[in-house]
């Protein structure tokens, strides 16, 4: 079974998409982590996709989607993977689905993971990093027991650069422009599952293994 998660940045998809992986036993494909051992692997994708990394620039889609390919044809996808963070637009699930044709594979489930902005801004704006040890807190899930203090070293907590409201607004506004298209991509493909992602996590993963479950019957 190959499953697609979506959802904005905040949404909780490589935490759901941990478990996931352990409870189902499928592989799992992050795109920043199999261009990182492309480069490692040194083969020739691989050398191309570096290329483009070291001018601080996007790899194409062809190169990512050949990629993805040769990570879909390893041995622990077998059983099936989970795709996160990829396909980001329209254009690389097109590649994608392409690809998979020629595999004999197809995407089975698309879980999309809803979220209110108010909530993502929360939740992406509330980080804390020590400067000294760089332990991380989140002010409203895992606050220090002394405000702007870590609790490991006694440092100060500041927020990243990353984690400011401005840049944060920015994420979402890509994603908004790029990647949300995709839910009417896989909606008229009759494979999409969405799933409030306001709620407990515990809460999320549950229905998300119930769409799962539905999707393979």
């Amino acid at each position: 079974m190959l499953i697609v998660l979506l959802g904005p940045p905040g949404a909780g998809k490589g935490t759901q998409a941990e478990r996931l992986v352990k409870q189902l036993h499928l592989a799992y494909i992050a795109t920043g982590d199999i261009l990182r051992a492309a480069v490692k692997s040194g083969t020739a994708l691989g050398q191309k996709a570096k290329e483009y990394m070291e001018r601080g620039q996007l790899v194409p889609d062809e190169i990512v989607v050949e990629i993805v390919r040769e990570r879909l044809a390893d041995a622990d996808c077998a059983a099936g993977a989970i795709l996160d963070g990829f396909p980001r637009t329209v254009a690389q699930a097109d590649a994608l689905d392409k690809v998979l044709r020629d595999m004999g594979k197809k995407v089975d489930r698309v879980i999309y993971i809803e979220v209110e902005e108010e909530e993502l801004l929360s939740r992406l704006t509330g980080r804390r990093v020590c400067r000294d040890c760089a332990a991380t807190y989140h002010i409203k899930f895992n606050p220090p027991r002394v405000r702007n203090v870590c609790d490991q070293c006694g440092g100060e907590l500041y927020q990243r650069e990353d984690d400011s409201l401005t840049t944060v607004q920015e994420r979402l506004q890509v994603y908004r422009e790029q990647t949300a298209p995709l839910i009417d991509y896989y909606r008229k493909q009759g494979v999409l599952e969405v799933i409030d992602g306001n709620r407990e996590m515990e809460e999320v993963y549950a229905d998300i293994l119930a769409a799962i479950e539905k999707g393979s019957d």
